[in-house]
């Protein structure tokens, strides 16, 4: 386990940096730059908003610099909000988006793994076609369409939940429900697939022979093995909804950091978006290895190198 751990922190630091240098050269290589939208400044003005963002040094000087305060966990100052540190600002987005991350893979988990499961026991019924068409609609159908749909239906149709916003939890339902639908979808198909594999094992028929129920029998014996299909398929899906959808975040006007990303995008704000890369890098790559060592846990046969 040591040495697993020892050799994964070795790849995530080689992987931090590689994403470190391709964003870096890549931000700096989009036409304009941070201030280039505004008003051209008398010309100390100009000199000295550079030197503070250090804009004035040769692009490698900078490269080096901004990877030595990254090095100390400093991600600098944001260009457009110059009151604000990127710490801050991923200190003050991720609780929003982790909040709402949470909520939506709760939704998906629950209602993909009830979905996938239903459809493997009742294969071939009209119950297991209908839950996979509705999981391959709710996969082909981009999350932006179900947002409209349901903002036309829940708020302007039936009044029942407001259009936006943050702060109770009347506004956190709606974009919680577009964010995990598309997840839950993939969840039932790929439980289903797991389900189904397990279900012609030997050890189930035996526990059928025995006279269990198929309550009991899928719930403590076939639940286990079906979920390694699931379990690859949460690394990076939990890395992805923490981090916060650019999109249901846009839509709902929630101050998380897919919103953050979207406007530091449009704003060549260089600091904000290096920053939320380096984040959900980490996250991505966490979460994998976690899914890794789970993998130990669920199946004795799987060893960690």
């Amino acid at each position: 386990m040591i040495w697993f751990l020892a050799r994964r922190a070795a790849w995530m630091a080689g992987t931090l940096w590689a994403v470190f240098t391709v964003t870096f050269f890549l931000m700096h290589a989009v036409p304009g730059g941070p201030f280039s939208n505004e008003r051209i400044p008398p010309h100390g003005i100009a000199d000295a908003m550079a030197a503070r963002y250090n804009l004035d040094l040769p692009l490698g000087q900078q490269y080096l610099k901004m990877l030595g305060e990254y090095l100390h966990g400093d991600f600098g100052i944001s260009f457009k909000m110059a009151d604000f540190s990127v710490n801050e600002v991923i200190g003050a987005g991720l609780p929003i988006s982790a909040t709402l991350g949470v909520l939506a893979l709760a939704f998906a988990l629950t209602l993909g793994m009830s979905a996938g499961i239903v459809s493997a026991v009742c294969r071939g019924s009209r119950l297991d076609f209908l839950l996979m068409s509705m999981a391959t609609i709710g996969i082909a159908v981009p999350n932006f369409v179900v947002a409209g749909l349901v903002v036309i239906l829940f708020v302007f149709v039936w009044p029942i939940f407001p259009a936006g916003g943050w702060g109770s939890l009347r506004q956190v339902i709606l974009p919680a429900l577009c964010l995990g639908a598309m997840f839950a979808a993939e969840i039932a198909r790929l439980v289903r697939t797991g389900m189904l594999d397990v279900l012609h094992q030997d050890y189930i028929r035996t526990a059928y022979a025995k006279g269990l129920s198929t309550r009991l029998v899928v719930l403590r014996h076939a639940m286990k093995g079906a979920m390694l299909p699931l379990v690859s398929f949460l690394g990076p899906a939990i890395a992805g909804i923490l981090t916060g959808s650019v999109v249901i975040e846009f839509v709902f006007a929630i101050p998380g950091l897919g919103h953050q990303f979207v406007q530091s995008a449009l704003q060549n704000d260089y600091t904000v978006a290096m920053g939320l890369v380096m984040v959900y890098t980490i996250l991505l790559f966490g979460m994998n290895t976690l899914v890794d060592m789970a993998y130990t846990l669920l199946d004795p046969r799987v060893k960690l190198d």
